[in-house]
C-alpha cells in the first residue's frame, strides 16, 4: 500500500491553494486530480476583490488571469434595472484558466501531482482509487468541489426538498455582446432562480443559472428553460440571443446551498464546497475555496493532522455570516414580487448593495495576507 503524509483530493482552487502552501514549505504531500486535462468547471467565473487579495498571497497577480476587469454590478428583475459601481475592481475568469494557473504555480513550487486519478471512496485517512489501489495518509485534504466522495459525502438532507441545479452556457465573443455586458457582472432575477453573466478572458460571456428543480421540471429541459426565460425576460433574452445551439449546456444537480460543516474529524481538512456552499449570487464561492486551502495548509504546518478539528471549527465560524446572509438575499431574489419591491429601494440606496456585498465576503485572517515565499 502506498502512503503519503498529506493527501490532497482535487486540483481545483481549494486543493491547488493548499498544495502551493505545502509545497513551498517543503512538506511531504501528494495532490490527485481526476481529470487528465484542466477543464472548465461549472462556475460563475467571478473573483471578488477579496478573492484577488488571497490570490496575491499565493503569488498570483490579476494580470495572470486575463484582461476581464469587472467594475460594476447590474441587478435586473423584469423591467427594472439597478447598476452600481463595485467598491473595488473584481475579475472575470474561466475556471480553465484559473485552475491552470494555480496548479502550475503548485508544480513550479515542487508539488507532487498525479492526474487522471479518481478517488472513489475514503475510509477515514485511506483513499481508494478507481483502479482498486489504496493510499494511506496522515492527513487528508478533501477538495473535491461539488462532487461528493463516498465515505465523506455531505448529508443528503442538505439539498432540501426542492434542490438547486446549476446550468451553464457560453456566449461567444461578439461586439454586440461586449456592448450589452461591458465590464459589469449581471444578475438576472426570476421565479425560483437567477442567472449570473460575466465576460471572461477571451471576451466570451459565462452564463451561469441557479434554479430550483421544480422550475426546471416545469420547463421540461435545460434548453426549454433557457428559451422560456428569454421570452419572459427581454433583457435576458437580448443576451441569450447570442447563444449557439451547437454549444452544450453544462449541468450539475443537487447543490446544497447554505450547507456548511460545523465540526471536524481528526486528520481530515474539508475545503471549498466540502466545507461550506455559499449561494452563487454572492460571488464568493471561489474566495471561500482559496481561503480554505490557504488556512488549512497553514493549520497543518503548525499543528499537523490533529489541527484539522480546530481548523474546521474556525472556518465554520468564518463562513457563517456570509453564507447565512447570502441565503437571505437568495431567498428574496427568487421571489419576483419581493425582488420588484426591493430594487427601487436599492436604486435610491446604492451603498446598501455595497454593504451587502462586503458582508458576504469571508472575513480576513492574518494567514490570508501572509505571502507564500517565492520560488528560487
Amino acid at each position: 500500500m502506498r502512503r503519503t503524509r498529506a493527501l490532497i483530493v482535487g486540483g481545483g482552487p481549494a486543493g491547488a491553494s493548499a498544495t502551493i502552501v505545502l509545497a513551498r514549505a517543503g512538506a511531504p504531500h501528494l495532490l490527485v486530480e481526476r481529470n487528465r486535462e484542466t477543464g472548465d468547471a461549472i462556475c460563475g467565473g467571478f473573483l471578488s476583490w477579496r478573492t484577488l487579495e488571497s490570490l496575491r498571497a499565493l503569488g498570483v497577480a490579476p494580470d495572470a488571469l486575463g484582461p476581464a476587469r469587472i467594475t460594476s454590478l447590474r441587478l435586473i428583475a423584469g423591467e427594472q434595472m439597478v447598476e452600481t459601481p463595485l467598491r473595488r475592481a473584481a475579475h472575470g475568469v474561466s475556471r480553465r484558466l484559473l485552475d491552470s494557473v494555480l496548479l502550475q504555480r503548485a508544480i513550479d513550487a515542487g508539488a507532487a501531482v498525479e492526474r487522471g486519478v479518481t478517488v472513489r471512496a475514503v475510509d477515514h485517512l485511506m483513499a481508494r482509487f478507481d483502479d482498486g489501489a489504496d493510499l494511506a495518509s496522515d492527513a487528508l485534504f478533501l477538495a473535491s468541489g461539488k462532487h461528493d466522495v463516498r465515505g465523506c459525502a455531505r448529508p443528503a438532507e442538505a439539498r432540501g426538498r426542492d434542490p438547486a441545479l446549476g446550468l451553464r452556457v457560453r456566449l461567444e465573443a461578439t461586439p454586440g455582446l461586449e456592448r450589452l455586458i461591458g465590464d459589469a457582472i449581471e444578475l438576472h432575477l426570476f421565479d425560483r432562480g437567477y442567472v449570473g453573466i460575466v465576460r471572461q478572458e477571451d471576451g466570451s460571456a459565462n452564463v451561469c443559472l441557479a434554479v430550483h428543480r421544480s422550475a426546471m421540471l416545469e420547463a421540461g429541459s435545460p434548453a426549454a428553460l433557457f428559451d422560456q426565460l428569454a421570452r419572459r425576460h427581454p433583457r435576458l433574452g437580448e443576451r441569450l440571443a447570442y447563444r449557439s445551439d451547437s454549444l452544450p449546456i453544462d449541468a450539475i444537480a443537487n447543490i446544497p446551498y447554505g450547507w456548511r460543516t460545523r465540526g471536524g474529524t481528526p486528520g481530515i481538512f474539508r475545503l471549498g464546497d466540502q466545507a461550506g456552499v455559499i449561494p452563487s449570487l454572492a460571488g464568493e464561492g471561489m474566495g471561500i475555496a482559496i481561503a480554505s486551502g490557504i488556512r488549512s495548509a497553514h493549520a497543518y504546518l503548525a499543528g499537523g493532522p490533529d489541527a484539522a478539528v480546530a481548523f474546521q471549527t474556525r472556518f465554520a465560524r468564518a463562513t457563517a455570516r456570509p453564507i447565512r446572509l447570502a441565503g437571505l438575499v437568495r431567498d428574496a431574489a427568487e421571489r419576483p414580487g419581493l425582488a420588484a419591491a426591493v430594487l427601487p429601494v436599492l436604486a435610491r440606496l446604492p451603498r446598501l448593495i455595497d454593504t451587502i456585498a462586503a458582508l458576504t465576503r469571508i472575513g480576513h485572517s492574518p494567514l490570508d495576507r501572509t505571502r507564500v515565499p517565492q520560488d528560487h
